[in-house]
């Protein structure tokens, strides 16, 4: 495999060493040989198969390794949990830790389930406590001023459990989608609460200060807000404490409260783990899957990512001793929906989760034979007396391996990792060697990334031009076409066998999602990152039932996330979003050209200031400019309104959604709102907000045809005219004082006596 232009572009941006003016003094080869020699010390034989190791492009670590390794820095991990307890004292110690771990690169997990109710008594000042909702925005206001190792905001993850009484308040955090922007937030549920939900009971709020039930509330109300407020836009997500606890494999040390930002790796209070992905697409060459190959990366993996805890420069004592004493690793996959396109089995088959379990059994197996092995050389982790392992009581569901066999050993010999498997999402790494990220399907076959603050790359899928050269049906004509489709759908050039394993994450049913889900749950000793991405049109049953049915198969977490249903979405698959190909900075997006000709529909509005003219017009993708007119008035106002509506225009036709801009809009407030029957208009700008909403509805209910030709102008009244004189300044209604007629805008000053 090579380096693509796009990963060249993001190590030289991120990963690689640069001078101090910021230009990057390192390549491929120096990154390699710099983290290689770190982390295998002074042990040149380990140094050679390190080296080979990331060199082939069949492992890479998690970011933070990859950047600090033989670096100042130094911190190797990107997950941590740091721990809340119901005190000042220790929620702005966390707060001050916290911002330690982003500056040094990682994220950070935080339970608030400890935190007493919002104005619950605090009887040393004899007032009330401020809730986990209020020092949630302190958290997030603190990773606001750190920069993450340098160069980006750091993650976090917030859970609070569902017996918690600020829990509804909590649900709602991240309605709007501007609150909280640091966090992910997930509602840590319990199976008794599920089974609350399955048949139809109560359950009941508690304190976390003195245990007293606060309130009792039906259980299915409340799963119903969580189900509305991901069908919305992706959070909260669900967190399973019961069942991260039933596989925590040091319950003698502690329980289990939260989990890293991504949800994948959950972790004791101060404890942290250094995550490592192998890539998958490296093992299937010449119509054959390499498992011989596949188990020498498993074990040279576990052996980099044990001597990564050694390497590692922790921010914190705290996290150091427990670290040390667990010795967690998470080894993980990267680039399965690619494998799957190589070999040609639909992600949505009974075939792909048969396989999805023997490579993840096949992994955690060789993976904790490695450790067992590294116990009898290095010693097993400090823990292990009282441990899952120890005890007997770890379990694995046998699929093609001997895991009675195996445990026996572990037994007796002990086991260098408290943990050994975890699936990422492997966001950037992924990237780097161009393949699919963890476990999850294709979000499409052609598409436009954001990455490095806010700068696109353009991907496309390389394995299905090679499926269609070697069908025989390749033209530079079908690879115009399809790239213009954005991917093979709907295209009936491309044969039903190639459709029909081409497929991407919204084409795929939710039920073989949750199946993927589990099927690698079942050999992962940690948890699974996986986004079930469901259509724009999905329904909040749908929601309900993707939840439930995880939690059925034995799932640790999960989120949901519906297309379309936030405007800042990563991943773009618009046809209407181009990049500016003009311009040396391809992050620029281009608005497409007005037409010679469009049509619209024109609503009035009533305002303090006069009626308020709006047309919106479409071209043929949809609504792409806005005029705004005020009465008759001049001066100011009409300035303003048409600056307004100029962006407003530039906006639409830069593919900005209407209900973004409308949500921007609606609610701006000026000095006079003006009260039209049961609704008021607080703003000229609210009144344009207002007009859009109603070209939405008229789009949504398939008046206006889509958005795409009106033959005739419609109107639409507000309500009743009954304004006055209106100011020649400023547009507003003047109003009559003391026999005079005053503008009531401050600042404008008009009057006449």
């Amino acid at each position: 495999m090579k380096l693509t232009e796009n990963a060249l572009k993001i190590l030289e941006e991120r990963y690689f060493r640069k001078d101090q003016e910021g230009k990057a003094i390192e390549n491929w080869e120096g990154l390699v040989k710099r983290v290689a020699a770190n982390i295998a010390g002074k042990d040149k034989v380990n140094y050679k198969k390190f080296y080979n190791l990331l060199d082939s492009l069949a492992f890479l670590p998690n970011s933070p390794t990859l950047m600090n390794a033989g670096n100042d820095l130094q911190q190797l991990s990107a997950c941590f949990v740091l721990p809340i307890e119901d005190s000042m004292d220790s929620i702005f110690t966390t707060i001050k830790n916290a911002a330690l771990i982003h500056k040094s690169g990682g994220g950070t997990g935080f339970s608030f389930s400890k935190l007493r109710e919002a104005n619950s008594r605090v009887l040393s000042t004899n007032g009330v406590s401020s809730g986990p909702l209020a020092f949630l925005q302190v958290f997030n206001s603190a990773t606001n001023a750190v920069k993450q190792g340098g160069t980006r905001r750091g993650a976090n993850m917030a859970i609070l459990s569902i017996d918690h009484p600020d829990i509804l308040d909590f649900i709602t955090a991240k309605e709007k989608t501007t609150e909280l922007t640091n966090f992910n937030i997930s509602v840590g549920v319990t199976d008794a609460f599920m089974r609350a939900v399955q048949e139809d009971e109560e359950y009941d709020l508690i304190s976390p200060r003195d245990k007293r039930v606060i309130q009792t509330l039906k259980a299915r109300d409340v799963f119903a807000k969580i189900v509305k407020l991901a069908h919305k836009n992706g959070e909260p997500g669900i967190i399973f404490l019961d069942r991260i606890n039933e596989y925590n494999p040091t319950p003698h040390i502690g329980s289990i409260e939260s989990t890293n930002p991504c949800g994948e790796q959950p972790l004791l209070p101060n404890e942290a783990c250094n995550l490592g992905s192998i890539n998958l697409t490296v093992f299937y060459q010449n119509n054959q899957f390499d498992w011989d190959h596949l188990k020498q990366v498993v074990r040279d993996s576990v052996e980099f990512l044990d001597c990564v805890i050694d390497k590692n420069k922790f921010p914190l004592p705290e996290i150091e001793k427990i670290v040390q004493a667990n010795r967690k690793i998470g080894l993980g996959v990267m680039g399965w929906a690619h494998l799957l396109y190589k070999m040609g089995i639909p992600y949505n088959s009974e075939e792909a989760i048969s396989f999805a379990g023997d490579v993840m059994e096949f992994i955690d197996y060789y993976g904790k034979e490695k450790s067992m092995e590294m116990a009898l050389e290095k010693g097993q982790f400090p823990n292990f007396k009282g441990s899952v392992y120890d005890k007997g009581t770890f379990k694995r569901e046998k699929k093609n391996l001997d895991w009675d066999s195996l445990l026996k050993k572990i037994k007796k010999n002990g086991i260098r990792n408290a943990t050994v498997t975890t699936i990422a999402p492997t966001g950037t790494i992924s990237m780097l060697l161009e393949t699919s990220g963890g476990i999850e399907p294709e979000f499409n076959l052609y598409y436009t990334k954001k990455v490095m603050d806010n700068k696109f790359l353009k991907y496309a899928n390389k394995i299905l031009e090679e499926a269609i050269k070697v069908r025989g049906i390749y033209t530079e004509q079908l690879m115009a076409r399809i790239l213009e489709n954005e991917g093979i759908e709907g295209l009936s050039e491309i044969p039903d066998d190639i459709h029909k394993i081409f497929v991407t994450s919204h084409i795929i049913p939710v039920e073989w999602h949750i199946k993927m889900l589990a099927t690698f749950q079942k050999y992962t000793d940690n948890a699974v990152s996986k986004t079930i991405n469901l259509p724009n049109e999905a329904t909040e049953n749908d929601v309900k039932e993707t939840y439930e049915t995880a939690w059925k198969l034995g799932c640790k977490g999960l989120t949901v996330y519906r297309d379309g249903s936030r405007e800042d979405q990563v991943l773009q698959v618009s046809k209407t979003q181009k990049i500016d190909e003009s311009t040396s900075d391809d992050t620029k997006i281009k608005p497409r050209k007005r037409p010679e000709i469009t049509s619209g529909i024109t609503s009035k509005i009533e305002t303090a200031c006069g009626n308020l003219y709006v047309t919106v017009n479409c071209d043929e993708l949809g609504p792409c400019e806005v005029f705004i007119q005020l009465g008759k008035v001049g001066g100011c106002a009409s300035a303003q309104l048409e600056a307004m509506g100029r962006l407003v225009s530039t906006a639409l036709r830069a593919n900005v959604k209407l209900e973004s801009i409308i949500r921007h809009l609606k609610g701006i407030r000026c000095p006079n709102p003006y009260r039209v029957k049961k609704e008021m208009i607080e703003s000229c700008a609210d009144g344009v907000a207002r007009a859009l909403e109603t070209f939405l509805t008229l789009q949504n209910q398939g008046k206006i045809n889509g958005g795409i030709k009106v033959n005739e102008i419609a109107r639409f009244d507000s309500g009743k005219i009954s304004l006055g004189e209106v100011c020649p300044y400023c547009g507003c209604t003047l109003r009559r004082e003391q026999g005079c007629m005053v503008c009531p805008t401050m600042g404008c000053g008009f009057s006449r006596c």
